[in-house]
């Protein structure tokens, strides 16, 4: 009986994957490069200035109690703002005047969006008012303010900044502003105090101070909408600040790319997230066709091989 013959099989090293590498780290990179440009866009705009207001009248305090109060003022506001949308206190100064003061976010946002944007503003009071006895400063995202005890109040009706859009939306663009500026009014007279919403090509969106009643909130916007309507016109943009509540709308000619909820910022924030699923989306798609490449390489080799 003889010794079967042994099958030699010639030896091969494993098949090399090195040229994959460069594809999976470019398809890495770019992700990574895109996703870095997104996001600070989708986050910075909500820390963009919007306006600010400062008191004529200074601090009679005194410089060193001022400071402390509005520290320790400033302290709880920030240390509130990622549990809270809306938070108000009063800090008392010892043998001074106490000091009241009050943050606001946009509902829509996150809460470590609004600890963040809350956290800007106690800075920026010093820096763009001073010793001012009472200041306000808004962002796209939040607002916060603080008066001296005593402070002459203001209507909450009152107008404190508007800003208007050049150019008009078209023919039946005013119609279709009114009409979404009908619903906005109706979604806060149902008790919402932040409401947004579109119709045909104009996105509108409304938010009232957090404390205010259904009723009060709903006068403040009707009172902000007519005064839109008289301080911009036709305009295809608006924004109308009160001191109790606010508004906003913008013409979109190739239509509202997200609807109704997002907020000042929602349709730049919604576009925002659908491009990055476009770009993780595509990475993956790139990296699953470097795996299948692989393989179909891996059983030809094997098939050369025998």
């Amino acid at each position: 009986m003889g010794i079967p013959r042994a099958h030699h099989r010639r030896h091969t090293s494993p098949p090399s994957y090195s040229f994959a590498f460069p594809l999976l780290r470019v398809a890495l990179t770019l992700t990574v490069l895109c996703l870095a440009r997104l996001s600070p866009a989708a986050a910075g705009s909500l820390y963009n200035l919007v306006y600010k207001g400062c008191a004529n009248q200074t601090f009679s305090g005194g410089g060193a109690a001022y400071g402390q109060t509005l520290a320790a003022l400033s302290s709880s506001l920030t240390a509130q703002a990622s549990n809270s949308k809306f938070y108000k206190t009063t800090a008392s100064a010892y043998g001074g005047q106490s000091i009241f003061g009050l943050f606001q976010c946009r509902s829509d946002l996150s809460p470590s969006d609004c600890s963040d944007c809350v956290g800007r503003l106690p800075p920026m009071w010093s820096s763009l008012c001073g010793d001012a006895a009472a200041a306000r400063v808004q962002l796209a995202g939040c607002y916060a303010m603080y008066q001296v005890s005593g402070f002459p109040q203001v209507s909450g009706t009152q107008m404190l900044y508007k800003t208007c859009g050049s150019g008009g939306g078209g023919g039946d663009f005013e119609v279709k502003r009114d009409t979404a500026f009908s619903q906005l009014q109706s979604g806060v007279a149902g008790g919402q105090g932040f409401y947004a919403t579109s119709y045909g090509s104009v996105y509108t969106m409304a938010q009232c101070e957090g404390d205010l009643s259904t009723g009060d909130c709903s006068d403040c916007v009707a009172q902000a909408i007519q005064k839109s309507e008289v301080e911009c016109g036709g305009a295809a943009s608006g924004q109308v600040y009160l001191d109790k509540c606010y508004i906003s709308y913008s013409y979109y000619a190739n239509g509202v790319t997200t609807a109704g909820g997002g907020g000042g910022g929602g349709s730049v924030r919604g576009q925002t997230g659908k491009t990055v699923a476009i770009v993780v989306g595509g990475a993956a798609g790139v990296g699953f066709f470097i795996i299948c490449l692989l393989f179909a390489r891996s059983v030809m080799k094997k098939k050369e091989d025998y």
